[in-house]
């Protein structure tokens, strides 16, 4: 019970960090945020990728495939996204 409880304080602190950083962020530093954003995933992938791995309940190897799964999608989206954004400052021929 005592872990949940730090577990659901850490989250509910990460939020509002979270959404104070975002909301005061100019849109001109919102590409470097998510290339940030995007090597926090990483880190977020090989956590997932050990959870998955360790093979200690069928729970937490579905949820390490999941964090996975869904940190995969959100670096690619943030690659391809950034890639965008820095296309339209190149030069036109």
């Amino acid at each position: 019970m005592e872990t949940l409880v730090i577990g659901l304080t850490i989250f509910v602190l990460a939020v509002f960090v979270g959404f104070e950083v975002i909301t005061k962020v100019p849109p001109t530093l919102h590409t470097p945020l998510m290339s940030g954003t995007n090597a926090i995933s990483g880190i977020t992938i090989i956590g997932a990728l050990l959870s998955a791995g360790s093979g200690h309940t069928l729970l937490t190897t579905a949820l390490g495939t999941a964090a996975v799964a869904l940190a995969t999608v959100n670096v690619v989206g943030g690659f391809l996204v950034t890639h965008r954004m820095l296309a339209m400052f190149r030069k036109k021929d």
